[in-house]
């Protein structure tokens, strides 16, 4: 107890004289027991120290007030201060970097202006070129636009064709005439004049379209072009009714049968034409559609010896024609090529008896040549022992045995 009484003594700041004297003051007071004396005490002490705690707190505020106000004294001064050198250096900084910047925006304005003028140069002279090239794809687009009317024009004309074709193939014997030029044209193109014939008429008095003349064992083989168009044109028409389709097929039907039978009836003659004959129809869609949903007129046409043909396949059977015709005329000049043959061989023996003697007279020729070489030499040889002689009286050489060197027989 009496050391936290000294504690509290020294918080309050007080001597330990004083504090020692109040304790005495407290031992005098005997009437009292010494713990009752010690709480009062203490709470006296508390109360003591509490005020002087508030008191140095107040102290301690004002110092502090006073000490903050002239800081902020002294850091406005600083402040102003420093925004005074400050706002100098922004004023010196910003006119250095005003005047860099005008002088780069002169720079820039300049460089803009030569830019701009290189620029405008480079685009009139694209301009100049794009117009040129303008121009030019502008007469071109007239000249395309003039050809376009001319095409046109001539589609127009077409139009004008083609409508006068369907009103030519409308009428039967128009379009029969038209299946027959078409053949002729065919027939012509490929084969001579001479192993055909266009309307031919037969013994029965029927007249053929075209009569191809074949060799044995073929034999003449009659072309007949049929058109059988109107049936075929309702049966291709979407627009009809299934039991008009229906009435459509069997119209057709019925149009090829009955062609297939006039053919073999009319041009298949025993001893006068092949044992078959040709049906000819000009448009490929109707063959096509014959062989593609009519199977049974194909058989059928095959049981008549009629054989079915559209412009292309005619084309090929022609040329398998001219191919025979072509290799019977081949067979037809076998003896004058034999003979020609025969005449040619004489000839070459003629020519090897002739090549032998040369070869005889070569060889003789070759012998007297090598003798005449053998005589040069041994005449050559004589001159040179003559050239060699030397007339001395050691050494005599007649000239009579130098001459009659030559004289001595020659030996190959």
């Amino acid at each position: 107890m009496f050391i936290s009484l000294m504690i509290m003594l020294a918080l309050l700041g007080l001597s330990t004289v004083t504090g020692l004297l109040i304790l005495r003051q407290l031992k005098i007071q005997k009437d009292q027991p010494i713990e009752l004396q010690l709480q009062s005490l203490e709470q006296n002490l508390k109360a003591a120290l509490q005020e002087r705690m508030a008191q140095n707190r107040q102290d301690l505020i004002e110092k502090m007030g006073d000490n903050h106000i002239k800081s902020l004294q002294i850091i406005q001064d600083g402040l102003q201060k420093g925004r005074a050198e400050t706002s100098d250096q922004v004023k010196s900084a910003l006119a250095e970097t005003a005047k860099s910047l005008s002088e780069k925006i002169e720079k820039l304005t300049e460089n803009t202006e030569n830019k701009l003028k290189e620029i405008s140069g480079q685009v009139d002279k694209r301009l100049s070129e794009g117009f040129e090239k303008t121009t030019i794809t502008f007469a071109d687009v007239v000249k395309r636009l003039a050809l376009i009317d001319q095409a046109q024009q001539k589609i127009s004309e077409l139009s004008g064709n083609v409508v006068s074709l369907q009103d030519l193939l409308a009428d039967k014997r128009s379009r029969g005439a038209f299946g027959e030029i078409q053949l002729a044209s065919l027939i012509r193109n490929v084969l001579p004049e001479s192993s055909f014939s266009l309307q031919a008429t037969l013994s029965n008095g029927n007249r053929a379209d075209c009569l191809l003349y074949l060799p044995a064992p073929t034999g003449n083989i009659v072309i007949d072009s049929k058109f059988p168009l109107e049936n075929f044109q309702k049966l291709m028409n979407s627009n009809i009714s299934e039991m008009d389709k229906k009435l459509a097929e069997q119209q057709f039907r019925q149009d090829i049968k009955k062609h297939i039978k006039d053919i073999s009836d009319k041009y298949i003659l025993n001893g006068e034409t092949a044992e078959g004959a040709i049906m000819f129809i000009p448009a490929e869609a109707i063959f096509a559609e014959i062989h593609a949903h009519y199977p049974d007129l194909v058989e059928a046409s095959y049981r008549a010896k009629v054989w079915l043909a559209s412009p292309t396949t005619m084309m090929a059977i022609l040329t398998t024609v001219r191919a025979v015709l072509k290799d019977d005329a081949t067979k037809k000049q076998v003896h004058v090529i034999q003979k020609h043959i025969q005449g040619l061989s004489k000839d070459f023996d003629r020519f090897q008896n002739r090549m032998d003697a040369l070869q005889k007279h070569i060889e003789l020729a070759n012998k007297d040549v090598t003798e005449v070489n053998i005589s040069a030499k041994k005449i050559s040889g004589a001159f040179d022992k003559i050239e060699k002689v030397e007339l001395s009286q050691n050494s005599k050489i007649e000239v009579s045995e130098l001459l009659s060197l030559d004289s001595e027989p020659e030996q190959n």
